[in-house]
């Protein structure tokens, strides 16, 4: 009869969360699950002890470091929570997470915390685009403040609901969050670009604003994933809309630069018949 498999315990980070190693590799493994740090037995798991929900293996050496550093530092109540947002996010998204929410947002959420008890004042200045461009992610990060808040009695600002946003976009889309930070940097530097150019004011709470940015999320994305769609209409309209065009080869030369990337001339199309639209809502009116 074969001998079963028994995890040693090497660090219990929570009532829920525990860093075993594997015996048969020495592989590390988080195993996450209802009260598996009670009742070790003589510091080891059984693999098949049922309380296991979940488990995943640290072999990202550079996560595995991350996540080493975080153990000695961030409390128990602060992981029971995050996993508790992070089955959240699962139930109410129904989607696949990336395994590195498990570092991330602990991390994130120790951090707010922090600045929160120091009476540090939390800054979002992509609030507005967050709730656009993610507006399920936001409802999600919502109620995880409204747990954050009553669970440590503090008040959880409006800012700070944005970037718990940004990491359950991050845990879905499986981008990390910095990524998410630098487009929406870019995407507000593209609107800087026409309103200074234009001499215009789009209101972000209009419905123009909403349609460009979420307009430029998304070309950012094809221009990443090299995804672009044929746009056979980009030839006759440089020439029919020039000014247009001359704006959105500015927009794709910024976009070329930032991403590293080349920037397809059907995309540029699209972006300039987004131009045409937007300036024709935005054209000052004939007395």
């Amino acid at each position: 009869m074969a001998k079963e498999l028994r995890y040693k315990v090497e660090r219990v980070m929570s009532n829920n969360a525990v860093l075993v190693t594997d015996p048969e590799n020495g592989r590390e493994l988080i195993l996450l699950g209802k009260g598996l740090g009670f009742a070790k037995n003589e510091g080891m798991i059984d693999a098949a002890d049922p309380r296991i929900d979940k488990r995943f293996r640290m072999d990202d050496e550079a996560q595995r470091r991350q996540y080493q550093s975080l153990l000695g530092d961030i409390p128990p109540e602060v992981f029971d929570i995050s996993e508790e947002i992070i089955s959240m996010m699962e139930r109410d998204i129904s989607a696949d997470l990336n395994e590195h929410v498990h570092v991330a947002l602990p991390s994130h959420i120790h951090f707010a915390l922090y600045r929160l008890r120091s009476g540090m004042e939390i800054d979002n200045p992509f609030l507005y685009e967050t709730r656009t461009l993610f507006p399920k992610e936001y409802e999600v990060a919502s109620k995880a403040a409204e747990l954050l808040g009553r669970t440590f009695g503090m008040t959880i600002p409006e800012d700070e609901v944005g970037f718990l946003a940004y990491h359950v976009h991050s845990a879905i889309a499986h981008v990390p969050v910095g990524q998410l930070v630098k487009s929406t940097t870019l995407i507000t530097d593209i609107v800087d670009i026409i309103e200074q150019t234009k001499s215009i004011h789009i209101p972000k709470d209009s419905l123009d604003y909403a349609r460009l940015i979420t307009h430029l999320r998304f070309a950012i994305e094809r221009i990443r994933q090299k995804k672009t769609v044929k746009n056979p209409f980009v030839a006759g309209m440089k020439q029919q809309y020039k000014e247009e065009y001359e704006i959105a080869s500015r927009i794709a030369a910024m976009l070329a630069e930032r991403l590293q990337m080349e920037v397809p001339e059907d995309e540029v199309g699209y972006i300039m018949l987004h131009m045409y639209r937007l300036l024709q809502e935005f054209a000052p009116k004939e007395t």
